[in-house]
C-alpha cells in the first residue's frame, strides 16, 4: 500500500481530489473487451479513428488485466466502465471525457467527432455509480480531458488546441468558477495538425506538487517559465522517445509513477530524480492509438 492511503476498514469519500499527484485511491478504466467491437467492425474502425495499427483484441485484454494489477497493487481501486451503444474504439480512453472536481465530475464536449458519445455514456455510468455529475460542455463548446491539469487544489490549467476550444473552455470557467482561483490557458502548437493526438498533457505529466515531467520542444514558453516560477522542477522527456509517449506519466502517488514500458532514457531520468517507476506494457492499448496510462485512466479519487 502507497504511504498515505487510506485505512480501507474506513469510509472514503467516493470522489474528489483536485490534483494530479495525490495518491490515487479510485480509478476508473474501460476493458477492451467492454470498449472494443466485434472484430468485422474493429477491421474497418481502428482506420476511420486514425489509428496507428489494429489492435489485436485478446493481446490488449491481457494487456489491460495486467495493467489494472498494477494499478491495484500500487492501491488504487480499479473500477470499469460498461460498453455503450454511443461509444467505440477510442473510449478506452477514459481520461478524455470528464474532468474531477472536488464537487462531482464535468462532461466534456468531444473535439474529436467520432468521440461525441462518450461523455453520455460516462454520465449514465457516473449516475449508476453514485458519482455526482457537476455539469457539462455543451453545444458549440469544445473540451477534451487530456487538455486539463490541476496545478494544485485551487489552479487548473486547459490547454487550447485543436481538440478544446475557447467555447469550451469559457463554460469550463464557469463551471469552476468557485471551485478553482485561477483557470490558466495555454495555447497549444499545431504540431501535427488537426487530426493527430496531440493534448496539453502530451507535453506536461505532474509528478509532484514541485515536480514534472515535459516535453520542452514543444511546451510554451510562458507555460515553462510560470512552472519554473512557481518552483516546479522540470525533468526532460528524451527526444528519441516522445514519439514512443515517454511523456505520459500517471502519478500514483507523489514521486511514485506509472509509465509506458520501452522509453529507458526517460525512465531513468524520473528515478535519478527520485521518482519510483513502475511500467506496463502497452503494445496494444496503448501504441496503436497513441493513448498512454494518463489516457487510460479516469481518477475519481485522489488524496491531497
Amino acid at each position: 500500500m502507497i504511504e498515505g492511503q487510506p485505512d480501507r476498514s474506513t469510509p472514503i469519500p467516493p470522489i474528489g481530489g483536485q490534483n494530479e499527484t495525490g495518491p490515487l485511491h479510485r480509478v476508473l478504466l474501460k476493458s477492451p473487451v467492454e470498449a472494443y467491437p466485434p472484430t468485422p467492425e474493429l477491421d474497418s474502425q481502428w482506420r476511420q479513428l486514425g489509428y496507428k495499427t489494429r489492435p489485436d483484441a485478446e493481446a490488449a485484454k491481457t494487456e489491460h488485466q495486467a495493467l489494472c494489477r498494477i494499478l491495484g497493487e500500487l492501491g488504487a481501486e480499479v473500477e470499469y466502465l460498461p460498453a455503450h451503444p454511443d461509444t467505440n474504439l477510442d473510449s478506452i480512453y477514459t481520461r478524455d471525457a470528464s474532468i474531477l472536481t472536488n464537487d462531482g465530475m464535468i462532461l466534456c464536449n468531444m473535439g474529436k467527432d467520432a468521440r461525441q458519445g462518450e461523455p453520455g455514456a460516462q454520465g449514465e455510468a457516473f449516475v449508476s455509480m453514485g458519482i455526482p455529475v457537476l455539469g457539462k460542455v455543451e453545444g458549440e463548446g469544445r473540451i477534451e480531458g487530456g487538455d486539463f491539469v490541476w496545478l494544485d487544489e485551487s489552479t487548473a490549467v486547459v490547454g487550447r488546441g485543436y481538440r478544446t476550444n475557447e467555447e469550451g473552455i469559457r463554460q469550463l470557467k464557469a463551471l469552476l468558477a468557485s471551485r478553482a482561483e485561477e483557470v490558466m490557458v495555454v495555447p497549444l502548437p499545431h504540431w501535427r495538425g488537426p487530426s493527430d493526438v496531440f493534448h496539453l498533457m502530451s507535453i506536461i505529466s505532474p509528478v509532484d506538487r514541485d515536480l514534472a515531467l515535459v516535453y520542452s520542444p514543444l511546451l510554451p514558453i510562458p507555460f515553462r517559465e510560470l512552472l519554473l516560477a512557481r518552483g516546479v522542477t522540470l525533468i526532460e522527456v528524451a527526444q528519441e522517445e516522445f514519439g514512443t509517449m515517454a511523456g505520459n506519466v500517471l502519478a500514483v502517488a507523489p514521486r511514485i509513477c506509472l509509465m509506458l514500458d520501452g522509453n529507458p532514457t526517460t525512465q531513468g531520468r524520473l528515478e535519478d530524480a527520485g521518482v519510483e517507476v513502475h511500467t506496463y506494457l502497452g503494445a496494444e492499448i496503448s501504441h496503436p492509438g497513441e493513448g498512454g496510462p494518463t489516457c487510460l485512466t479516469r481518477p475519481i479519487l485522489r488524496g491531497k
